[in-house]
């Protein structure tokens, strides 16, 4: 008869253990634990679609995201970068990557 109240102990370490597993990670801090990696690279705008928040870039190679160099659209995080973004005009961009979306950081 012991085996009961074994299993029982057995079964309430288990689903201790189990909450403990599913809240590893978590925080009450937004973005906490997930620490986006900022790129740069050097640009041509090629485009700018303020009312989208996108800007068409042909950039060099990106070495953090062994990326060729190449021309495609980023998202603008902060609408008063694109007082910097003007079309032909040589940039250096930082961004980060959300998920498939490229979105600029900075513009110098």
């Amino acid at each position: 008869m012991k085996f009961i109240p074994t299993l029982a102990l057995i079964l309430a370490f288990s689903a201790s253990g189990l909450a403990t597993a599913q809240t590893a990670g978590m925080s009450d801090e937004p973005g906490a634990g997930s620490k986006a990696t900022t790129h740069k690279t050097i640009a041509v705008v090629k485009g700018v679609d303020t009312a989208n928040g996108k800007v068409k870039l042909a950039h060099e190679p990106v070495k953090s995201l062994n990326w060729p160099a190449m021309t495609m659209n980023f998202s603008v995080k902060d609408p008063a970068l694109f007082d910097k973004l003007v079309v032909g005009k040589k940039v250096e961009v930082e961004f980060v990557q959300q998920g498939s979306t490229s979105v600029i950081t900075a513009v110098r």
